[in-house]
C-alpha cells in the first residue's frame, strides 16, 4: 500500500492518496484545488487516480473534485445524502472499494454535516484491524467537528450534533485502539476549538485525550462541543455551496497579470478591492490608500475570506516575486476574480504619489497616554474569546473578533478615534486596514498587541 498524507498549513487542511501498488489504482481523498502535486505523484509512481472521495462539502477551501476528474477521468464520490450539480458516485454505508489488495470502506459519520463520511483504509482486504480511518471533519486530534456551521441549510446544530453524538460515540469509537485516525484538519482550523498540532493519532489515543471522546449522554455532547465555538469566516458559507456546484476549473497555466501604475489605479477607481500581503510592518511604513491589508506569511486565504468578498474584482500588492503563491491561495478559497497585480510596488508607489500613505501604529506608551487624555479613543480587541478570556484585556475595549468584523461594524463609533489590538499586531493590521477602507477616518493599530500591552 502507498499512503501520503498532503497537509497545507495555511488552511490546516489534510487531503490524502492511497493507492495499491500492485494495481496501480489510486484513490484521493479531500484533494485542494491545485492539483499539480498530486498528480505528479501518481505519475512519479505509476498509480492511476481512479477516485475522488470528499468526506464532505468542505466550507474552508474549494475542494479538487472537479479538477482532478478533469485530469484524470477518476469518478467523484460523496457520501448517499450529498446532492451536486455534478455527477457523482454516491457512497453508501459499508460500501468497499477496491483498488486490488487494498481496500476503503465507507463509514457514514455524519453531525459535520449530513452527507459526512469516513473512510476506513484497509492494508489487505481481510485485515480484522483497519490500517487507518479518514475521519473528515468528523473527528480530529483532540477534537470533534463543529456542528453549528451554516455549511448545512435547514439543518439545526442541535440535530447535526445528535448525529455526530452518534457518529463518534458509537461508531468511531467503537474501533479497535490500534486504528491510526487521520483527519482532515489540525491546528489552527475554525472547524474546530481545539485542535491538536498532530497531524495523525490512534483510536485508543482519542479515546483517553479526546474531551468529545469521553463517554456521555446527547444533551451533555452536544452542550459541550457547540460551547465556545470561535467565529466562522465569512467565506465559509460560500464555499460549502461553491463545493455542491459545477463551476470553472482552476488552471495554474493561467498567470495572474502584471498592471502598471495607471492600470492599477483605473481599476481601483471603478471599484476593484486592493489587498496588500505584505506584512504590517512594510504596510504601515506606506500603502495604497484604501487597500487592505492581509499578510502572506500567516493564515492568508482564510484571512482573506473573512475581511474581502468573492463578488469584488481584487487588485494584488504581494510580497516579491510572491504574486503567483498569493493569487493561488484565494484560489484555494473561490476567490477568482484577480484582475491582477501591481508591477514593481516600490517604483509603483513613487508614481502613485499622494495615493499612498503611511498607517498609524501605536506603541503601548502612546496608547495608554491617549487612553488619559480629554477625549480617549475606542479601543476594539480583535482576538479571540478564547484568548481574552485566557489573557486578559484592556479595561473598556470592545470585543468584535475578526472573524465577525465586516458583520459588526455598525458597533464601532466612526466619530471617534479607534485603536485596534491583537495578541500580537498580525489581525490588527487586518482589521485596522478593514476599518480605514469602509470610510472610518482616524484608525490606529497597536504594536506587539495586548502580549505587549501586558508586558508593560
Amino acid at each position: 500500500m502507498f499512503f501520503a498524507q498532503y497537509y497545507l498549513d495555511c488552511l490546516s487542511q489534510a487531503s490524502y492518496m492511497i493507492a495499491d501498488e500492485a494495481t496501480g489504482h489510486a484513490v484521493v481523498v479531500d484533494p485542494r484545488r491545485d492539483v499539480s502535486e498530486y498528480l505528479a505523484d501518481a505519475e512519479a509512481r505509476g498509480f492511476t487516480v481512479v477516485g475522488v472521495i470528499n468526506t464532505h462539502f468542505h466550507a474552508d477551501f474549494v475542494a479538487g473534485h472537479l479538477e482532478m476528474a478533469a485530469r484524470t477521468g477518476a469518478w467523484i464520490g460523496y457520501g448517499r445524502r450529498a446532492e451536486t450539480e455534478y455527477p457523482v458516485r454516491h457512497l453508501a454505508d459499508g460500501e468497499v472499494i477496491g483498488l486490488g489488495e487494498v481496500s476503503l470502506e465507507i463509514m457514514e459519520t455524519p453531525g459535520h454535516t449530513p452527507e459526512s463520511i469516513s473512510v476506513l483504509v484497509r492494508e489487505r482486504a481481510g485485515d480484522a484491524v483497519p490500517y487507518g480511518v479518514l475521519t473528515g471533519d468528523a473527528l480530529f486530534i483532540g477534537d470533534v467537528g463543529r456542528p453549528d456551521l451554516l455549511a448545512s441549510v435547514g439543518v439545526t446544530a442541535e440535530e447535526l450534533g445528535a448525529m455526530l453524538h452518534d457518529s463518534v460515540q458509537n461508531r468511531l469509537m467503537g474501533l479497535p485502539d490500534e486504528v491510526r485516525v487521520f483527519p482532515a484538519h489540525g491546528a489552527g482550523s475554525a472547524c474546530g476549538k481545539n485542535l491538536s498540532s498532530e497531524k495523525q493519532s490512534t483510536i485508543g489515543q482519542q479515546r483517553a485525550t479526546n474531551y468529545a471522546c469521553a463517554p456521555m449522554s446527547r444533551e451533555d455532547f452536544i452542550a459541550l462541543v457547540t460551547a465556545g465555538q470561535p467565529a466562522a469566516p465569512g467565506y465559509f458559507a460560500y464555499d460549502a455551496d461553491l463545493n455542491r456546484r459545477e463551476r470553472a476549473l482552476h488552471d495554474p497555466a493561467v498567470a495572474p497579470r502584471p498592471l502598471t501604475a495607471e492600470d492599477f489605479r483605473v481599476r481601483r477607481d471603478a471599484g476593484a478591492v486592493v489587498v496588500d500581503a505584505r506584512g504590517p510592518q512594510e504596510f504601515g511604513a506606506g500603502h495604497v490608500r484604501g487597500s487592505v491589508n492581509v499578510p502572506a506569511d500567516g493564515r492568508f486565504a482564510e484571512q482573506a475570506g473573512t475581511v474581502l468578498s468573492p463578488s469584488d474584482e481584487l487588485l494584488v500588492i504581494a510580497p516579491q516575486n510572491r504574486e503567483e503563491e498569493v493569487v493561488t491561495r484565494l484560489a484555494r478559497i473561490g476567490f477568482d476574480r484577480v484582475g491582477g497585480y501591481l508591477r514593481g510596488p516600490d517604483d509603483a508607489f513613487a508614481a502613485l504619489g499622494e495615493e499612498v500613505a503611511p498607517a498609524s501604529r501605536l506603541t503601548v506608551s502612546q496608547l495608554r497616554e491617549a487612553l488619559r487624555g480629554d477625549e480617549p479613543p475606542l479601543v476594539v480587541d480583535v482576538r479571540g474569546c478564547g484568548e481574552r478570556s485566557a489573557d486578559g484585556q484592556i479595561d473598556g475595549a470592545l470585543h468584535i473578533p475578526l472573524g465577525e468584523l465586516p458583520g459588526r461594524l455598525a458597533e464601532i463609533d466612526r466619530d471617534r478615534p479607534v485603536v485596534v489590538h491583537c495578541a500580537g499586531g498580525h489581525r490588527s493590521s487586518i482589521a485596522a486596514s478593514l476599518l480605514r477602507q469602509q470610510g472610518f477616518a482616524d484608525v490606529s493599530d497597536v504594536l506587539g498587541g495586548y502580549a505587549a500591552w501586558a508586558a508593560a
